[in-house]
Protein backbone atom coordinates (compact mmCIF):
# COMPACT_ATOMS: atom_id res chain seq x y z
CA UNK A 1 0.00 0.00 0.00
CA UNK A 2 2.79 2.16 0.41
CA UNK A 3 5.21 2.08 -2.72
CA UNK A 4 8.72 2.76 -2.55
CA UNK A 5 8.84 3.08 1.44
CA UNK A 6 10.60 0.95 3.67
CA UNK A 7 8.25 -1.32 5.87
CA UNK A 8 8.34 -4.37 7.96
CA UNK A 9 6.67 -7.61 6.42
CA UNK A 10 3.24 -7.48 6.93
CA UNK A 11 -0.43 -7.81 5.37
CA UNK A 12 -4.01 -8.64 6.11
CA UNK A 13 -5.21 -11.21 8.50
CA UNK A 14 -6.64 -13.89 6.86
CA UNK A 15 -9.99 -15.60 7.98
CA UNK A 16 -9.78 -17.62 11.37
CA UNK A 17 -6.08 -16.27 11.53
CA UNK A 18 -4.26 -14.98 14.54
CA UNK A 19 -2.38 -11.72 14.39
CA UNK A 20 0.71 -13.52 15.79
CA UNK A 21 0.18 -16.74 13.01
CA UNK A 22 -0.14 -13.71 10.61
CA UNK A 23 2.68 -12.02 11.53
CA UNK A 24 4.87 -15.69 10.72
CA UNK A 25 3.06 -15.81 7.60
CA UNK A 26 3.45 -12.85 5.92
CA UNK A 27 7.55 -12.92 7.19
CA UNK A 28 7.50 -15.92 5.76
CA UNK A 29 5.65 -14.68 2.38
CA UNK A 30 7.31 -11.45 2.27
CA UNK A 31 11.00 -12.24 3.29
CA UNK A 32 11.72 -15.85 3.59
CA UNK A 33 12.16 -16.03 7.96
CA UNK A 34 10.85 -19.89 8.47
CA UNK A 35 8.56 -19.73 11.01
CA UNK A 36 9.26 -22.32 13.14
CA UNK A 37 12.32 -20.91 13.58
CA UNK A 38 11.03 -18.17 15.33
CA UNK A 39 10.22 -17.36 19.10
CA UNK A 40 7.34 -14.92 19.54
CA UNK A 41 8.28 -12.61 22.39
CA UNK A 42 5.03 -10.34 22.47
CA UNK A 43 3.07 -8.19 20.61
CA UNK A 44 3.55 -4.05 20.45
CA UNK A 45 0.78 -1.58 20.47
CA UNK A 46 -2.28 -1.54 17.86
CA UNK A 47 -1.28 1.12 15.30
CA UNK A 48 -3.91 3.16 13.15
CA UNK A 49 -2.71 4.15 9.68
CA UNK A 50 -4.71 6.67 8.52
CA UNK A 51 -3.85 6.72 5.41
CA UNK A 52 -4.48 3.07 4.65
CA UNK A 53 -7.52 2.56 6.65
CA UNK A 54 -5.49 -0.19 8.65
CA UNK A 55 -5.03 -0.56 12.49
CA UNK A 56 -1.60 -2.88 12.55
CA UNK A 57 -0.76 -5.41 15.38
CA UNK A 58 3.08 -5.69 15.66
CA UNK A 59 4.81 -8.50 16.91
CA UNK A 60 8.25 -9.09 17.56
CA UNK A 61 10.63 -12.01 17.67
CA UNK A 62 13.64 -13.33 17.31
CA UNK A 63 15.70 -16.44 16.03
CA UNK A 64 18.64 -18.33 17.28
CA UNK A 65 20.41 -17.99 14.17
CA UNK A 66 20.92 -15.33 11.69
CA UNK A 67 17.88 -16.02 9.04
CA UNK A 68 17.99 -16.98 4.66
CA UNK A 69 16.82 -13.82 3.47
CA UNK A 70 14.52 -14.49 0.15
CA UNK A 71 12.76 -11.22 -0.56
CA UNK A 72 9.63 -12.20 -2.22
CA UNK A 73 10.47 -10.22 -5.84
CA UNK A 74 7.04 -8.85 -6.09
CA UNK A 75 6.49 -7.17 -2.70
CA UNK A 76 10.31 -6.64 -1.79
CA UNK A 77 13.30 -4.51 -3.10
CA UNK A 78 15.64 -5.40 -0.63
CA UNK A 79 15.83 -7.09 2.77
CA UNK A 80 17.36 -3.88 4.81
CA UNK A 81 19.58 -5.28 8.17
CA UNK A 82 19.79 -2.81 10.61
CA UNK A 83 21.56 -3.52 14.20
CA UNK A 84 19.45 -2.79 17.49
CA UNK A 85 23.10 -0.33 18.04
CA UNK A 86 22.36 1.72 15.34
CA UNK A 87 18.75 1.95 15.72
CA UNK A 88 19.54 3.64 18.91
CA UNK A 89 22.22 6.45 17.45
CA UNK A 90 21.28 9.42 17.66
CA UNK A 91 22.55 10.59 14.92
CA UNK A 92 20.30 8.32 13.20
CA UNK A 93 17.31 9.84 14.19
CA UNK A 94 15.85 13.37 12.26
CA UNK A 95 12.83 14.96 11.53
CA UNK A 96 11.55 17.09 8.12
CA UNK A 97 8.61 19.76 7.19
CA UNK A 98 6.61 17.34 5.13
CA UNK A 99 3.17 18.48 3.48
CA UNK A 100 0.10 16.32 3.51
CA UNK A 101 -3.23 16.87 2.63
CA UNK A 102 -4.46 17.67 5.76
CA UNK A 103 -1.33 20.49 5.90
CA UNK A 104 2.14 21.01 7.11
CA UNK A 105 3.91 18.86 10.04
CA UNK A 106 7.36 17.54 11.49
CA UNK A 107 7.95 14.56 10.81
CA UNK A 108 10.45 12.14 12.27
CA UNK A 109 12.59 9.63 10.48
CA UNK A 110 15.21 7.05 11.13
CA UNK A 111 18.44 7.33 8.62
CA UNK A 112 19.01 3.94 7.97
CA UNK A 113 21.65 2.42 5.10
CA UNK A 114 20.33 5.85 2.36
CA UNK A 115 16.80 5.29 3.29
CA UNK A 116 14.08 7.40 5.22
CA UNK A 117 12.15 4.91 7.82
CA UNK A 118 9.10 7.01 8.99
CA UNK A 119 5.51 6.77 9.24
CA UNK A 120 3.91 3.51 10.82
CA UNK A 121 7.19 2.06 10.31
CA UNK A 122 9.06 4.36 12.06
CA UNK A 123 6.44 4.91 15.18
CA UNK A 124 6.34 0.39 15.51
CA UNK A 125 11.02 1.22 15.82
CA UNK A 126 10.35 3.55 17.99
CA UNK A 127 8.09 2.04 20.50
CA UNK A 128 10.39 -1.52 20.34
CA UNK A 129 13.54 0.67 20.84
CA UNK A 130 11.36 2.65 24.10
CA UNK A 131 10.59 -1.04 25.70
CA UNK A 132 14.04 -1.53 25.43
CA UNK A 133 15.07 1.14 27.48
CA UNK A 134 16.01 3.47 24.24
CA UNK A 135 13.19 6.33 24.37
CA UNK A 136 14.03 8.04 21.12
CA UNK A 137 12.82 11.68 21.51
CA UNK A 138 12.95 13.26 17.79
CA UNK A 139 11.43 16.58 18.36
CA UNK A 140 14.59 17.50 19.87
CA UNK A 141 16.79 16.31 16.76
CA UNK A 142 18.18 18.09 14.17
CA UNK A 143 16.19 19.21 11.28
CA UNK A 144 16.60 17.64 7.87
CA UNK A 145 15.62 19.78 5.02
Amino acid sequence: HHAGQVSLPGGAVEPGESFDKAALREAREEVGIDPDTVRLLGALSPLHVPVSRFVVHPWVGVTDTHPQFRPEKGEVARVLEVPVEDLCDPGRLAVERRTFRSGEMDVPFFKLDGEKVWGATGIILAEFLSLLGYAPDPWNQTRAD
